[in-house]
């Protein structure tokens, strides 16, 4: 390092590369794979064979959507607030049974990425032009705090696509707490959770044979030399998964081939990679029923009800907040 002293950040990412860069073992958060190149290598992904995810989430929504229409409608009116929305596929099935049933909602997309947002609002008004949106950009956290004074409306709060899975169970716990402090008396969460399974099944869904998750990953590299001028390249490093069964922890790293300094000229310092050195990128923690069961208690949640695929490789939970 040539700099022991940190400067002044102008960017969340760049003080997460420097903290994450000068730390050991070195690490990023997963949000920050989130670019425009990022998401859109994500939507790629989700569409892949190998990550039967967003598949499986989908068979259920579509499923079962008039189970969970009553659930929500039996709110007589509420905010579907949706934490990390993307493109909002999934969602959209849920959106066509509302519209069809004429149900008394207002839809809240949030996301950290403001042309995500952008792009999930013009695709709402093509497909469905009467539903009524407002997106929230920013973290979840931001937004959970919002909404904990919010009480105009009951809330049906979404969290898809196994989102839970980028936290450890401690931080599920700690995110959860949140969750249940901002909700009132007949709120609902409703959470997707990847299931223990098959551990090559879930290794190769991190590992795809066209590349993409790599290109994924590696889109952080490249996004550190275009924001904070960097001088990675990237063919010096590999994507490396691993999967734990017995944990239930799948991780993503960004494996250094050779030894090297890589200079972060934004941040004025020089980050020295020993060959095979990795930086970690992602954490995918997978669930059973146990273990979820533990997770809403220690949160003050307790299941309302719950769905699963044809092959029970992942879940969809509904909660409501313990009185």
């Amino acid at each position: 390092m040539n700099n022991t002293k940190p400067p002044e950040f102008k960017t969340q990412f760049a003080e997460d590369v420097f903290k994450g860069l000068t730390s050991y073992p070195k690490k990023i958060s997963s949000k920050f794979l989130y670019d425009e190149k990022g998401d859109e290598l994500f939507q790629q992904i989700m569409d892949l064979p190998e990550y039967y995810l967003t598949g499986k989430e989908y068979q259920i929504l579509k499923r079962h959507r008039e189970e969970l229409g009553d659930e929500f409608a039996s709110l007589e009116g509420f905010d579907l607030i949706e934490l990390g929305a993307g493109d909002g596929k999934k969602t959209k099935v849920l959106l066509s049974h509302f519209e069809e049933k004429n149900y008394d909602y207002k839809y809240l997309p949030v996301d950290i990425s403001k042309n995500v947002l952008e792009q999930l609002k013009g695709s709402l008004q093509q497909e469905f032009p009467s539903v009524e949106v407002e997106p929230q950009q920013g973290t979840y956290a931001e937004v959970l705090s919002r909404l904990a004074d919010y009480r105009e409306r009951k809330k049906v709060i979404l969290f898809l696509g196994s989102n839970i899975g980028n936290l450890t169970p401690e931080e599920a716990v700690n995110f959860l707490k949140k969750i249940s402090s901002a909700m009132h008396e007949k709120d609902l969460f409703f959470m997707g959770v990847d299931q223990k399974k098959d551990p090559k099944v879930i290794l190769d869904a991190y590992n795809d044979g066209a590349g993409v998750t790599e290109a994924f990953n590696k889109n952080l590299l490249t996004r550190m030399n275009r924001e904070l001028d960097a001088e990675f390249d990237p063919e010096d490093f590999m994507h490396w998964p691993l999967y734990d069964p017995e944990s239930g922890v799948a991780k993503s790293f960004l494996v250094s081939k050779k030894e090297q300094t890589v200079a972060i000229n934004a941040l004025d310092i020089k980050v020295h990679f020993q060959k095979w050195e990795t930086i970690h990128t992602e954490v995918s923690q997978k669930y059973d029923d146990t273990s979820i069961a533990w997770l809403a208690k220690e949160a003050g949640l307790e299941i309302s009800g719950c769905w699963a695929d044809k092959d029970s490789c992942f879940k969809n939970h509904l909660f409501k907040r313990i009185k």
